[in-house]
């Protein structure tokens, strides 16, 4: 059955929006964009709520690890899509959980027996000028040395040579160990 209002509708249109306007109450720390992920009564405080709601659509096409480790930095969520076999989800659940805040994942790496083409051409995608030599060309992959700009004169090679016989050995590297705090790393990069 229909139901009418006494009072008048009106449209978005109607309304106007000043540009810039801020009143005395609304400064930064009066602002909460906190929301709750569960449900909760009335009064409670949610078991879950996130600071900043971002959150992705349970979509196949959307939502994945990699949405989920962007969603993660800036403070929201991925939901991980349940149309795909458990083991697939434990991994993408896995990739999430196991990535290292902070840290920026390597896009220029090359095998020790790649070919200096290879590395001129990483080098024109990436703009980078030391690229890291790992055991199979990867950014998870056993580190074995450095190549850097002051390694090699582009003029004097014809592109042919191998990446192994001009990079650093990891030997040469100065490098922390596994137990190595941030300021400790900060210091061994300073020294």
């Amino acid at each position: 059955m229909a139901y009418y209002y006494d009072e008048p509708s009106h449209t978005f249109s109607e309304y106007l929006l000043v540009p810039g306007f801020t009143g005395p109450e609304n400064i930064p720390t009066n602002v909460s964009l906190k929301t709750p992920l569960v449900r909760f009564k009335k009064g409670e405080e949610p078991a879950i709520s996130l600071n900043i709601p971002m959150i992705s659509a349970v979509m196949q096409s959307v939502s994945g690890d990699r949405l989920g480790i962007a969603l993660a930095k800036e403070g929201g969520m991925a939901f991980i899509f349940g149309s795909q076999p458990i083991e697939s989800q434990a991994a993408m659940v896995a990739r999430v959980k196991n990535h290292k805040a902070g840290f920026v994942i390597s896009d220029s790496n090359v095998k020790p027996d790649a070919k200096f083409t290879e590395v001129y051409a990483l080098i024109e995608k990436t703009g980078h000028s030391t690229i890291a030599v790992t055991e199979d060309g990867t950014p998870n992959g056993k580190l074995m040395g450095l190549l850097t700009s002051r390694d090699y004169r582009i003029s004097r090679m014809t592109g042919n040579e191998l990446v192994k016989d001009y990079m650093t050995p990891r030997e040469n590297l100065i490098v922390g160990g596994p137990n190595t705090t941030l300021s400790s790393a900060n210091d061994l990069i300073w020294d």
